[in-house]
């Protein structure tokens, strides 16, 4: 694959850290969320992974829309990203629940939503490797 764009970021100090972009749009304090010991001061991995898949999973379901002749352009996608043990390391799983506009049939709602599943970046790179539940609601 040739990159069309490549993101980069630096994390200092991991999960009690900072992060910061190259460009500087971000920066941002990072913490553990009180759920896992911590201060809940910051930002973490899991709401920053949660944030980015929403929005290109969004963004994916208007590509596939357009592509369709399908407005979904009132659509929102909530991402909720959960960590836990497994085995003796971590591992994430992901729900994404996509709200459609009321004008749209469930089916073929449903049928876009997974449509865009296919296209989108994060969850081909998730695809086998994480738990991703899609709600359409």
């Amino acid at each position: 694959m040739d990159a069309l764009y490549t993101a980069v970021a630096t994390a200092t100090h991991g999960r009690e850290g900072r992060t910061v972009s190259n460009d500087g749009k971000i920066d941002l304090e990072l913490a553990m969320p009180v759920e896992l010991g911590g201060n809940g001061q910051g930002t973490n991995p899991e709401q920053l992974f949660a944030a980015g898949y929403a929005a290109c999973f969004g963004s994916a379901l208007g590509l596939v829309g357009r592509q369709a002749k399908v407005d979904v352009s009132e659509a929102a996608v909530t991402a909720e990203v959960g960590i836990g043990k497994q085995g003796e390391g971590f591992a994430l799983k992901v729900t994404l629940r996509v709200e459609l506009p009321d004008t749209l049939d469930d089916a073929t709602g449903r049928k876009l939503v997974e449509q865009a599943h296919q296209v989108c970046p994060y969850s081909n790179a998730t695809r086998g490797n994480i738990d991703v539940d899609l709600v359409v609601e």
